[in-house]
């Protein structure tokens, strides 16, 4: 009888086995708009995510030691990036732990007891004491007939994918929150440096000014002037200092280090902006991890409209149990006392009370939700790269045209002090002249900065640096 039953069985298994299937949509990139050509000329490309390249050490392109170095520390130690880092090695395990349910399930319950049973239960009507010995192994595995388990796994691959993208991500932003805050310090440093050479200009001039007050040649008006504009420039100068001194904070915590133990010593803004070659942001798709994120999130949700719809369909799990049993430790691995079990279990829905189709209709709108930010975020991606082009070019005119200024500022001040050191002007046109300079090499160098500044935007726009040479020009 067992072995008819068995064989009967057989042909039932290998059927169920081979008519497997994998309910849901496969997934397929969804239609996005993308332009032809961005707006300085060169093409765009459509692209797989290529996230997983190596960026290297972007920031070497400015050729500064201390931003090298400080970089490489971030990296190390900032301690946001270490969460994220162990949020990926949690999706990692938690995929791993669903590809698991892929093979049967084996485990050892070995088991152990002693009972009495009363005499009212005994067919001898006196209570008897027993022992009870096993040493199972039991056997579970679900025979995945419509792909829940597939499904399943791999939803979980793209969200262990998410996570890193989304690592990588933060590693990006976060090189970039380091070089963006180390230039606006290298600027402060340059306009503290240019302040103080101010200081001392403001110094001779005062010393001027009260020499010729003490012989009569000019009035009390000129030394109060000259007075004002000294301490001003002084008080600008600590004033540069407070936003500097906050400046070093944020990069210690970037860093991961504490503020009192970290500081940089000052240094100019010698670092030239690096030059952007025709044709890189087709790159765009391929680089940043943000964009790949978005799709790995559509493609998780896609493979749960799989996993739900398997649940309007009967689940089909296979348990078996092999051992020895035993009243005596003595017999307990003796052949007769083998024990063995073998048969499938079936769940079928009847009646859910619609939760199974909500599940469903759930699963579905939240592919719908992940397509839309996908496409939202592919719209942000080309915003930002024609942000930080448009940027960079219309910087480096403007630096252009502030350089010319400087120039024709550095000169009237010159005259300016020329002309009253003769006795033909007042004082106030010397502090006027001068005032002027100072203002406009001050822009100057904030410009030098924001042109540095959105070389960075751009590069963690194109998801990562590019190789090339750098010059003054973007």
């Amino acid at each position: 009888m067992n072995r008819y039953f068995n064989r009967s069985l057989m042909p039932a298994f290998a059927l169920v086995l081979l008519a497997g299937c994998t309910l849901g949509p496969n997934y397929v990139k969804p239609d996005v708009a993308v332009p032809l050509v961005y707006k300085e000329g060169a093409p765009w490309k459509e692209a797989t995510p290529q996230d997983q390249l190596s960026r290297g050490a972007w920031w070497e392109i400015y050729g500064d030691s201390e931003l090298n170095l400080l970089e490489e520390r971030a990296t190390e130690a900032n301690q946001n990036l270490a969460a994220a880092f162990a949020r990926l090695s949690q999706a990692q395990a938690v995929a791993r732990i669903d590809r698991a349910d892929r093979l049967p399930r084996l485990d050892l319950n070995a088991s152990a007891g002693r009972s009495r049973t009363a005499g009212d239960f005994s067919s001898t009507g006196e209570g008897i004491t027993s022992n009870s010995f096993s040493v199972p192994l039991d056997l579970s595995y679900e025979i995945d007939l419509w792909g829940r388990v597939r499904r399943t796994v791999e939803a979980s691959q793209a969200d262990a994918q998410v996570s890193e993208a989304d690592y990588l991500s933060l590693l990006l932003s976060l090189q970039a929150e380091v070089a963006g805050n180390y230039f606006a310090l290298r600027s402060l440093d340059e306009e503290i440096d240019l302040l103080q050479r101010t200081v001392k200009l403001r110094q001779g001039n005062l010393a001027l000014v009260t020499s010729l007050f003490n012989h009569g040649e000019t009035g009390q008006l000129d030394l109060a002037r000259a007075q004002t504009e000294l301490a001003a420039t002084e008080a600008e100068a600590i004033g540069l200092s407070k936003r500097r001194a906050e400046l070093e904070h944020a990069l210690a915590v970037l860093s991961g280090r504490p503020a009192a133990e970290f500081s940089l010593p000052s240094a100019g803004l010698d670092i030239s902006v690096p030059k952007v070659t025709p044709g890189l942001p087709s790159s765009l798709l391929e680089r940043r991890p943000d964009v790949a994120s978005a799709e790995r999130q559509m493609i998780a949700s896609n493979a749960r409209i799989g996993v739900a719809k398997t649940a309007f369909f009967p689940a089909i799990r296979l348990t078996g149990s092999a051992g020895y049993a035993s009243t005596e430790t003595s017999g307990l691995f003796s052949w007769d006392s083998r024990s063995w079990a073998l048969g499938p279990a079936v769940s079928l829905p009847i009646f859910e009370a619609g939760r199974n189709s909500a599940n469903l209709e759930r699963a579905r709108a939240a592919h719908e939700e992940a397509v839309a930010r996908y496409r939202q975020q592919v719209l942000v991606a080309f915003a930002e790269v024609e942000d930080a082009l448009s940027g960079l070019r219309i910087l480096c005119e403007q630096e252009l045209a502030q350089q010319r200024a400087v120039d024709a500022a550095r000169q009237a001040a010159e005259l300016s002090d020329k002309r009253y050191r003769a006795g033909l002007v007042s004082y106030l046109e010397v502090v006027d002249s001068q005032r002027t300079a100072l203002q406009i090499e001050r822009s100057a160098v904030q410009i030098l900065a924001q042109r540095l500044q959105s070389s960075v935007l751009l590069i963690k726009a194109l998801g990562g640096g590019w190789e090339n040479g750098r010059d003054g020009q973007s």
